[in-house]
Parts: structure tokens; C-alpha cells; sequence
């Protein structure tokens, strides 16, 4: 029985094959290096944010001055989980010739706001309580669902590095530090 996403994760699987190729070669060559670049936009206070070839307008919401104009940078990194998560799924789907029909992720998390408002605070603020849901169709075996869903939790990059602690810092900008 043919799935809906077939003909996607059979050329996804030939694009694997590749890579791992290519990175057995050359291994320095699977470690890549992003950026994004975001500024304010004059008295709206929306924030053009730049990643690779792409614009996104975050914004906050109007209790916080913003205009929704667009996402809260909570709201990306929730979307960046979704995303990785759902685009995981594929790979591994791929990987393990599992056929699907839809995947879907659902990913929640709270924000606690007080300190970003100047009131006090017992910890940093920061996103906590993260959830997802997988929604899956699939005619695969729910054992074989299961052990995708294991390597998914393993090899996700955004979930990883939302799981463990990672060092952020700022360097310092010629002339202004």
C-alpha cells in the first residue's frame, strides 16, 4: 500500500545517502554555521529578523507595546521546535523506510513574564514547561512508530539543544563595547 508522502521520502532518503557520503568524505563538512540578524524597525519596535536567505517579522504583542505584526521570538523558537521535530520525523521515516501519510507536531511551553516587565523575579525568565504532540498516520506497525518516535527524541537538533544547557555569548561589537 502506498503512502501519501512516498515519492517525498523516497527522494529524501536519496538525499541522505548523499549527505552521509559526502560527510564520511569530508567530516569537517557536517558541522554547518548559522546566523540570524535582527533589528529594530524604527517606532513600531517590530524586529526584520534575517536567517539565510529569509526575512521574518517578529513583533510582540500589544501588552508589550508590540502590534502583532508578527511572531514573538517565543513563538519562533516554539515554531523551530515544530518544525525540527516534524522535519526529524521525515528524515527518520526515510532512514528506517517507515511509510507516512501526515506528521504534525503540536509543541506548547510557558513564559513567565514578570522579570521582562522590571518586577522581581526567583529565576531568569525563560521558556519552560515545553510540551509536544506527535501526530502521526502511518500503516507502519506501532512498534516500528514507536522506534521512530525514540530516534526522533535522539537525533532532533532543536530538542536537543532545548533539553540541555548551551553556552550563549555575546561578543563584543567593534565600538560599542
Amino acid at each position: 500500500m502506498m503512502s501519501k508522502l512516498d515519492s517525498y521520502l523516497q527522494r529524501k532518503a536519496g538525499v541522505l545517502a548523499e549527505r552521509r557520503h559526502d560527510f564520511r568524505q569530508k567530516p569537517e563538512a557536517a558541522t554547518i554555521s548559522l546566523t540570524a540578524v535582527s533589528k529594530v524597525a524604527g517606532i513600531t519596535g517590530a524586529r526584520p529578523t534575517r536567517v539565510g536567505d529569509f526575512s521574518i517579522l517578529t513583533d510582540a504583542a500589544p501588552g508589550l507595546a508590540g502590534h502583532a505584526l508578527g511572531p514573538s521570538a517565543p513563538e519562533l523558537t516554539l515554531a523551530a521546535l515544530a518544525s525540527c521535530l516534524v522535519h526529524t520525523y521525515l528524515i527518520q521515516a526515510a532512514l528506517m523506510n517507515l511509510p507516512l501519510d501526515h506528521v504534525e507536531i503540536e509543541a506548547s511551553a510557558r513564559v513567565e513574564l514578570a522579570g521582562v516587565v522590571g518586577l522581581p523575579y526567583e529565576q531568569p525568565p525563560q521558556m519552560r514547561d515545553f510540551t509536544y504532540r506527535a501526530r502521526i498516520e502511518s500503516s507502519a506497525s506501532p512498534a516500528e512508530i514507536e522506534r521512530m518516535h525514540q530516534a526522533v527524541e535522539q537525533t532532533c537538533p532543536v530538542l536537543n539543544t532545548l533539553r540541555s544547557p548551551v553556552n550563549v555569548t555575546r561578543v563584543a561589537d567593534r565600538g560599542t563595547d
